[in-house]
């Protein structure tokens, strides 16, 4: 398989940590989206959308969106699964990872922090506040999912590592690189600083990616 994407993408992490846990090897190609490696021709062409990631399986088909590419994973590679057995906590699961991946990340995504910078003007003030609003709301949201689920556990939605965790890591990432305050969110910390003592989460972070860059 060639994974394409980016160590500071955290849809490309979450695929990173999908990949670790399911304990699959891959060929791995940078794309830089900072210097626009994204909109070349060649990627392009593997995915119109020009966002990363991309996976091309071994058969050659060519996939985009890091949901659909964990999904395809879990399908394809069903051990250890990334979905729970039951039809409803299977739906809750989804439903969080979607929180971030459908309501949060977007808000934060590279394309966007570029439009309100250059074409709308904002200053770097207006742009952290923008970063504040909507990663601080989307993740005390998700806290509240989890005490209102309820329980102690190790992981999200249980005592195995699911889909939810694989969001949420890159999220919590995130906030602390934008510097955005999470310390009242106690659920989703214990989750988060647990998963870092995994080594399929711990290995997949941004610092230990072979394009990683200060």
């Amino acid at each position: 398989m060639r994974f394409l994407g980016y160590f500071r993408s955290s849809s490309a992490y979450r695929c990173r940590i999908a990949f670790n846990l399911k304990g699959l090897e891959y060929d791995f190609e940078s794309v830089h989206l900072k210097h626009g490696q994204q909109k070349a021709a060649a990627y392009a062409a593997v995915n119109p959308q020009q966002l990363v990631p991309a996976l091309i399986t071994d058969d050659g088909d060519e996939l985009a969106q890091s949901l659909a590419i964990i999904e395809w994973l879990d399908e394809t590679y069903p051990q250890p699964a990334l979905l729970p057995q039951d039809a409803v906590l299977r739906a809750k699961v989804r439903a969080f990872a979607q929180v971030i991946a459908c309501e949060i990340h977007p808000l934060q995504n590279l394309r966007v922090l570029q439009y309100l910078r250059n074409e709308l003007s904002l200053d770097e003030d207006a742009v952290n506040a923008w970063l504040a609003r909507w990663l601080g709301d989307g993740l005390q949201a998700c806290e509240d999912i989890l005490v209102k689920q309820g329980g102690n556990t190790a992981f999200c939605f249980g005592d195995q590592p699911s889909l939810a965790d694989i969001c949420l890591v890159p999220q919590i990432f995130s906030a602390q690189r934008f510097n955005v305050d999470i310390a009242g969110m106690r659920r989703i910390n214990e989750v988060y600083e647990h998963c870092q003592s995994i080594s399929a989460f711990s290995d997949a972070h941004p610092k230990n990616q072979p394009d990683f860059e200060v």
